[in-house]
């Protein structure tokens, strides 16, 4: 299972004009085969903040993630939108449980 977890931010004045775009790239990734989990949320202290979390069944699943349309399409909404500093990790996780 591979796990990536980060955040981006949203320039002051850009939440609506990001919002579409978040939404989309959400509803999009959520559809791929292989996507176990894909969430955006804002910070509650930081209204400019995004936590990203993303998961996905494997290394497969996660590189053809990376070069979906909507990724083009979300990569190319950054700068109108007013999103950047992005700051991901990537996991490798060899099992997981529910507690």
């Amino acid at each position: 299972m591979i796990v990536l977890a980060g955040t981006i931010r949203i320039a002051p004045g850009k939440r609506e004009a990001a919002l579409p775009h978040i939404r989309a790239i959400v509803a999009a990734s959520r559809a791929e085969p292989g996507c176990l989990a894909y969430s955006f949320a804002f910070d509650v202290n930081d209204d400019h903040l995004v936590h990203i979390f993303e998961c996905f069944a494997d290394h497969t699943a996660r590189e053809a993630h990376r070069t979906m349309p909507h990724m083009d399409a979300w990569r190319a909404s950054w700068a109108a939108a007013g999103i950047g500093d992005r700051d991901m990790t990537e996991y490798e996780i060899a099992s997981a449980k529910k507690t």
